[in-house]
């Protein structure tokens, strides 16, 4: 059968992540029962929402029946919030529904072919090169899932190269998550995650470009290392014996690789000229309030547009470029309900009137650890979530409405928040086994669930290292704007 174009949530991953957010929304539910109800002063400050520390008292319980929790994910879309939530899913559609559109008709191979093209005679720099496109790729626009389909090539040029599968999964899948987790615009992390916490679009991205450098860096040592011991000796390879037969199957490489294609470099052309126009908002809405109020929406036509017009410029018929749209659609709307439940959560324990009440004891610890320790804390909750829960911006309704008032009241910046979460639920994708693109692409190769493991395990031991250090880094800057 032929895969689908764009995000695909499995099965499994769908009830696995239903089943958890319905037993989270009957804790919540419970949550109102068995503690009283307080409030804060909730204050306007430069338009957004925060607390008055120092204002906390206990208050009548609301009236707040059972029945309700069930409702809940559908009354939220009339609360306060609502709108955020709406606008945030059409997003998420418009972006999709455009990578759906360039993975159908096959601009994204073009894409990577083009660099493959350029540098095959130098196969360290086509290492780093490749592996930067793939960064790249995920840490703008939020690709992930999609690159799974490019993973049999990209071994296939590992092994045309002279390395393993290890080496192909690393410069396409593990490359793309190292660039999804430093999210310089990641839509589905970042951009959910900072229009829930009022903070201007995409802002803060001078630090994570940083990060992005040096998680590049770090993972390029890694890689090159690796490739290097197996240039070397053969033999060195974890999987030398596993792959030996696969070999001879990965003996040519697709022709979208090798020959240019016009047309598509016309699409390719095409939909860049929309990523300078995303880039261009990105860069002016800190400091145009108008744009800035929009850029969400804004950033979703332009990729919807920019998607749409390189799929019919590059030369496939109509019928395939709406395809695309309806199948990347399609893989989208399991995280709906999952978006609706997650959201619904806060919304319980609000109208049960313990919000408050829960931040009021939970800020007590908080202030005593301190305001680095409490970042860790927020990065260590999205690891844990990340894994039960697969859907990014799931995690991003569900964490982020909690932390968001903890952060106030600590006196950890919004940004901060947001970026302990974007490290938490980015890095641990391709480690856990329970995620569904690491067993996907494991399962189009020799190499099980535990030689993986051994091989990334430094990596990641250098990342959170890394992260911790940026952590670290973004307290004692108070990194903003707020």
């Amino acid at each position: 059968m032929e895969q689908k174009a764009g995000a695909q949530i499995s099965q499994r991953a769908f009830i696995q992540s239903l089943v958890i957010l319905f037993v989270l929304m009957m804790i919540a539910g419970i949550l109102t029962l068995v503690i009283p109800a307080g409030q804060y002063t909730h204050l306007d400050v430069d338009g957004r929402q925060t607390i008055d520390p120092s204002s906390f008292q206990f208050v009548d319980k609301p009236d707040y029946p059972i029945w309700r929790w069930f409702v809940a994910p559908v009354e939220v879309l009339g609360s306060e919030s609502g709108l955020t939530v709406i606008v945030i899913i059409v997003v998420l559609f418009f972006a999709g529904g455009a990578f759906a559109v360039m993975d159908k008709t096959g601009t994204l191979r073009a894409f990577i072919g083009r660099i493959v093209r350029q540098f095959r005679d130098r196969k360290y720099m086509l290492l780093w090169m490749v592996s930067l496109a793939f960064m790249f790729l995920g840490a703008t626009l939020g690709t992930f899932e999609e690159v799974v389909l490019l993973v049999p090539v990209m071994i296939a040029l590992s092994y045309s190269l002279g390395w393993d599968a290890l080496v192909g999964l690393g410069m396409s899948i593990l490359a793309t998550n190292m660039g999804f987790s430093a999210a310089i615009s990641n839509p589905y992390t970042l951009g959910v995650a900072q229009g829930i916490a009022d903070l201007p679009l995409f802002s803060g991205a001078w630090f994570r470009i940083i990060i992005f450098i040096t998680i590049y860096l770090l993972f390029m040592w890694f890689l090159s290392a690796y490739a290097r011991k197996i240039d070397k000796d053969p033999k060195a390879s974890l999987i030398y014996n596993e792959d030996s037969a696969e070999r001879a199957k990965y003996e040519s490489l697709d022709q979208s690789f090798t020959e240019e294609d016009p047309k598509q470099n016309r699409a390719m052309n095409f939909f860049g000229i929309f990523l300078i126009f995303i880039f261009l908002v990105m860069l002016s809405g800190p400091f145009v309030p108008a744009i800035s109020d929009y850029a969400l929406p804004l950033v979703g036509i332009l990729f919807l547009i920019g998607g749409l017009g390189a799929g019919f410029i590059s030369g496939a018929s109509g019928k395939t470029v709406w395809q695309g749209l309806i199948e990347g659609w399609g893989g989208l709307a399991p995280s709906v309900p999952l978006i609706l439940m997650a959201a619904s959560i806060r919304y319980i324990i609000d109208s049960g009137g313990v919000t408050d009440t829960i931040l009021h004891a939970a800020a007590e610890p908080f202030k005593q650890i301190g305001s680095f320790p409490a970042a860790l804390v927020v990065y260590a909750l999205a690891l844990g979530v990340e894994f039960f829960i697969a859907s990014g911006s799931a995690k991003a309704f569900l964490i982020m409405p909690i932390v968001l008032p903890l952060a106030d009241i600590i006196g950890v910046t919004r940004q901060t928040a947001v970026l302990a979460y974007i490290f938490g639920d980015g890095f641990s994708n391709l480690a856990y086994p329970t995620n569904p693109v690491l067993l996907i692409s494991l399962g189009l190769t020799v190499v099980s669930y535990p030689k993986w493991l051994r091989w990334t395990a430094k990596l990641w031991l250098w990342v959170i290292l890394a992260t911790v250090a940026f952590l670290g880094i973004a307290v004692a800057i108070n990194f903003g704007p707020f």
